[in-house]
């Protein structure tokens, strides 16, 4: 019997491979990657927008043809992830996030060539990966998912935010703060079950929660453009683009670093299965799993490290498979993406489940053809124009940030295409920059924004049917255990190591002052003071957890606080350079300013003047529409910045717009913003595009 299956499953998938070769499906699908790439090298637009816009042109295909199409488009998004992530440190959708951390200082330090190249190649890997895993795992999948219930789910949602001890270096306490700050903004909006607004300030904006997009933009993207501003150069002074010292050079480490790539990929080809985890999420938890397991991570990862690349990109595309798997065996989306997919399976007239496993496997192993073939195309797309892209690190920053700054507008306002959507931008922009200056770690709080829901969610659930005694289940006391291990392992091994060391750690008064870092504490001690004070007229179940989490983040950061004022340091060294040793040692996991060359007031100048520059941008939004303000802020900017020649100036003025003007007006036909001008002058908006 089992002979016979495996025949069957072998013919079907041979039969499947010829008709995905038909050379109008390979052109088709040679399209969709090329579309997948383009978007995924868009800053926040992602392959979820181009999936939605596409998914009526496939009711005419057949149903081989359609999914080519669709999932040749999103398997390849995350192959153009990381060259915005590598260049500018600006990721190119939340599944990057984690490339910034080691991608950006290698184009910093001249190897952009080499890191976008161990980015292809591992994504290439990690999508191959992903593609047989699924292959092979169809027809054992329905009994293992079966077993799967809402304890396990909310184990190993707490399991990913555990991560946060790896990603904080060491801080812990700030990084399990940040992570709960990010739960807590999970949290705001409409309390599903009750009914109850959290939080929302009374702004109907705030109902149903913050959107990943504008935070993550905001979060990450913002600070580094913005010391791009602050410092005044190019993000490299310096490229390599030849084949030996950079692209080959960097395919060579993801081979070298094959057992990485194998494991990362497992990691998002099984989380991608997983529904409500997300793929903001995994690519953090294979750089957590990287940054534990591999030898000398503690010292160079986040600091320019090819493998915290390697292992980022390799589980961000191995999740596609992944996440195919729960939609084509239940019916259950294991990602937005997915779930757009689910409506090609309606109109193709197909229902996913046991049909798929048996009459219809065919079909089946044409979408794992179809997201291998996207994968070699996507990585042969990225190869080919590499060296391009890799020049952009070397050009001056007034070339940059207008392009850059306009698409990120664009991108965070597809979050929920609303006003609420930029200021948000904005605020955590802010925040962001604030936090990598003051060296608190960003990636907690991302992760805490991404898996608080999902935590709360599966809690909840898991205590109405099962009471305190879900956390007795088997695999919940497992993936328990290792979060546990997780947050208390780094301080265990630091301890260790100091006592092995035979550093004789004292207690220093003259430590005994606060600094700016301390002063952020005390505003977030205050706030989150306030959000807790705010919950006494929430209703019990709605304010159980926010509450609890409140409390967590709010020791965290008073045991932080406590533990800056009484700076402990070895005894011996200067003052200066014993706070380095509290504050700045193994704080490796986010990126360290590069800025320090510039003074401090002149720091705080250029700062303000970069976010006014947003303000202004949002101002002109506000009064004539995105489209007009693209070329009046490019004008303005390079000009006023650094006297840019005209020639130069009205190109990319004239070039950016017409991109703009024809990709999300014309193509992703983007509902614009309401303007001042165009609601005081309606038939303006028939003439000018965006008004």
């Amino acid at each position: 019997m089992n002979t016979v299956v495996d025949v069957s499953m072998v013919g079907a998938a041979w039969d499947a491979l010829v008709i995905i070769f038909d050379p109008m499906r390979l052109a088709v699908l040679a399209f969709a990657a090329l579309l997948g790439v383009i978007l995924g090298i868009l800053p926040g637009i992602g392959g979820l927008a181009g999936t939605a816009l596409l998914l009526p042109f496939t009711y005419t295909m057949d149903p081989y043809t359609a999914f080519a199409f669709l999932l040749g488009l999103g398997a390849t998004t995350s192959t153009g992830d990381p060259i915005p992530a590598i260049l500018f440190g600006v990721p190119g959708g939340a599944g990057s996030a984690a490339t910034v951390l080691d991608g950006l200082p290698m184009a910093k330090r001249g190897e952009a060539g080499r890191a976008l190249s161990a980015a292809y190649m591992s994504s290439l890997m990690g999508g191959l990966f992903g593609a047989a895993l699924m292959a092979v795992a169809v027809p054992v999948l329905r009994p293992i998912m079966l077993h799967v219930g809402t304890p396990e789910m909310a184990a190993l949602a707490i399991l990913g935010l555990s991560t946060v001890a790896a990603l904080s270096g060491n801080a812990p306490l700030k990084g399990m703060a940040a992570a709960c700050i990010g739960i807590m903004i999970a949290m705001i909006g409409t309390d599903p079950r009750t009914g109850t607004f959290r939080w929302t300030f009374d702004s109907i904006y705030l109902w149903d929660g913050m959107p990943l997009v504008p935070i993550t933009l905001g979060i990450f993207a913002l600070p580094e453009l913005c010391d791009l501003a602050i410092g005044r150069t190019s993000i490299s002074d310096k490229a390599r683009f030849s084949i030996k010292s950079g692209m080959l050079q960097g395919a060579k480490d993801s081979f070298r670093h094959w057992w990485l790539v194998m494991r990362c990929s497992w990691i998002g080809a099984a989380m991608g299965a997983i529904p409500g985890i997300g793929g903001a999420v995994i690519d953090w938890m294979a750089y957590g799993h990287a940054s534990k397991t591999e030898k000398d991570a503690k010292k160079t990862f986040g600091r320019g490290d090819v493998r915290g690349v390697i292992a980022s990109e390799s589980a961000n595309n191995a999740k596609e498979g992944g996440s195919l798997l729960t939609t084509v065996a239940f019916g259950i989306p294991g990602s937005a993406g997915m779930a757009i997919i689910l409506g090609a399976f309606i109109a193709q007239g197909l229902i996913p489940g046991p049909d798929m496993l048996g009459k219809n496997l065919s079909i089946t192993y044409s979408m794992v053809w179809s997201i291998a073939i996207a994968n070699i195309f996507g990585a042969g797309l990225c190869y080919a124009f590499s060296g391009y892209f890799a020049r952009l690190a070397t050009l001056r920053y007034t070339l940059i940030l207008p392009s850059v700054l306009s698409i990120i507008y664009i991108g965070a306002y597809g979050g929920s295409r609303e006003w609420g959507d930029l200021i948000a931008l904005l605020i955590f922009g802010v925040l962001g920059w604030v936090m990598k200056r003051l060296k608190w770690p960003r990636p907690p709080l991302i992760l805490g924004v991404v898996l608080g829901a999902a935590i709360e969610r599966y809690m909840f659930i898991s205590i109405e049917l099962d009471g305190i005694a879900w956390l007795l289940h088997p695999v919940v006391l497992i993936f328990l255990g290792i979060a546990l291990y997780g947050l208390v392992g780094p301080v265990i091994k630091k301890k260790r190591a100091e006592r092995a060391s035979g550093v004789k750690v004292v207690t220093d008064r003259r430590g005994m002052k606060f600094h700016a870092t301390d002063i952020f504490s005390v505003v977030m001690l205050l706030g989150i003071a306030y959000l807790t004070f705010e919950t006494r007229s929430w209703a019990g179940s709605s304010a159980l957890v926010p509450r609890i989490v409140a409390c967590v983040a709010f020791v965290a950061i008073l045991g932080s606080l406590l533990q800056s004022a009484w700076s402990r340091a070895p005894a011996g060294p200067s003052l200066a350079e014993r706070i380095e040793y509290d504050v700045e040692e193994d704080l490796h996991m986010d990126m360290v300013s590069d800025t320090d060359h510039v003074p401090p007031g002149l720091t705080m100048l250029r700062a303000a003047i970069f976010f006014g520059w947003l303000l202004a941008f949002m101002a002109s939004m506000a009064i004539i529409g995105l489209i007009p303000t693209i070329p009046l802020f490019v004008v303005a900017y390079m000009r006023l910045e650094a006297r840019e020649p005209w020639k130069l100036v009205i190109g990319q003025a004239i070039g950016l717009t017409v991109f703009v003007y024809i990709v999300f007006a014309k193509l992703l036909t983007l509902a614009w913003p309401p303007t001042l001008l165009g609601t005081a002058y309606p038939w303006l908006a028939d003439i000018i595009p965006s008004l």
